[in-house]
């Protein structure tokens, strides 16, 4: 390969991983841009999983063997096995030596030491192929993974030029890695609470949206618990906002743990002394009782006067739930309501029959200010 293009190569690794939106797409990106740089009919990249001293594989990209899935579960191979691995991460690279690429040919010999079987010939032979190039992958100075291509039986084998180049695409990888998990930090701070942990206003926004959406097309249930965590105004007029502070996590950490009985549920904080859980898939029952246990738990927090807390779900005799904004003012009325009751269970949306006053105030418009909502929260309003 000319040097121009190779140059066009890289140039072109280098912008299908900015080009990714996520990690699984810039795995895939360095893979299939290395595999054409280099004339590979397939290739992988692998991370080196310190702690459990082994390279797991992220991705296989091109014409895989049938054991091999282009995002495997649990591909990995124990270090130990790779005595190229071993000798790279433990003796050239601690001891100041480069980062260079070797080449590994299905002719090679397939036995060592006794007990030891050269696992890269092997998996050459085994799969059909005839030779590998692998390159280290160095990120902040520690070896990272590597970077893997291969050619069938009967193609020329990697050349020493080849694995030089393969040492220059270990490093754009090693880059577009980098930048990936920079934006990946930027994107989860966006749509994380700081001071909680839990998911933020923006990102149930989001999460709402497309549920609706799916429950529109696929008829998914798709469910909403509001809570307002209450004497949280008491709590910081009294001790502190230090002392608030400590009952919004410690209360993030129960709706957390309430939130994992329903599978894939969002907990989040939507602002102040308000959270939310939102279940897709769920029955609206499973829901009820996770927020029963919410409030049952929130009772027993030290400090703080319990939880209100409302449930909308598509489920129940609401009505069609068209956009996410109908659901949120749903479970928001019976937010509203449970409060102005002082009740310790939640309020269900839909449950008392065809005139249901909680569905009934999410649907009307507000009068004089807060309308029917002040109804609710009665003298009981804080």
């Amino acid at each position: 390969m000319g040097e121009d293009r190779r140059l066009a190569a890289v140039v072109a690794l280098a912008q299908g991983m900015a080009a990714a939106h996520s990690s699984r797409e810039a795995w895939r990106a360095a893979a299939g841009g290395a595999c054409r740089a280099l004339g590979g009919s397939f290739a992988a990249l692998s991370v080196w999983e310190r702690e459990l001293g082994r390279l797991r594989v992220l991705v296989n990209v091109g014409e895989r063997a049938e054991d091999e899935e282009e995002f495997p579960e649990d591909e990995s191979y124990p270090v130990h096995q790779f005595a190229e691995i071993t000798e790279f991460l433990h003796e050239r690279w601690a001891g100041g030596g480069e980062p260079d690429a070797w080449v590994e040919t299905a002719a090679g010999p397939a036995a060592g030491s006794p007990g030891y079987v050269h696992q890269r010939v092997a998996a050459l032979r085994r799969r059909g192929r005839g030779c590998c190039v692998v390159a280290p992958i160095v990120l902040h100075g520690r070896a990272w993974g590597e970077l893997y291509v291969a050619r069938p039986v009967g193609e020329p084998v990697f050349a020493r030029g080849d694995a030089d180049f393969a040492t220059v695409l270990a490093s754009v990888v090693a880059a577009g890695i980098a930048q990936t998990e920079r934006l990946e930090e930027v994107r989860r701070l966006a749509y994380t609470d700081a001071l909680t942990g839990l998911a933020n206003r923006r990102a149930v926004d989001a999460r709402l949206d497309e549920a609706v959406e799916r429950h529109r097309t696929e008829g998914v249930a798709v469910s909403l618990v509001v809570c307002d965590l209450n004497g949280l105004k008491r709590v910081n007029d009294t001790h502190g906002h230090a002392v608030g502070d400590r009952l919004l996590e410690r209360f993030g950490s129960v709706l957390s743990l309430c939130g994992a009985m329903l599978p894939g549920a969002l907990a989040a904080r939507l602002g102040g002394d308000e959270f939310c859980l939102l279940a897709v898939g769920p029955p609206a029952d499973a829901v009820v009782k996770a927020a029963e246990e919410l409030c049952r738990r929130a009772a027993e927090l030290e400090l703080g006067d319990g939880v209100a807390c409302g449930v909308a779900s598509t489920e129940d005799a609401v009505g069609p739930v068209r956009s996410a904004r109908r659901l949120f003012r749903l479970a928001d009325a019976a937010q509203y309501r449970a409060k102005a009751e002082q009740a310790d269970r939640p309020v269900v949306a839909g449950r008392e029959g065809p005139d249901d006053p909680v569905v009934r105030l999410a649907d009307q418009p507000p009068r004089d200010g807060d309308g029917e909502r002040r109804r609710f929260r009665g003298r009981h309003s804080p």
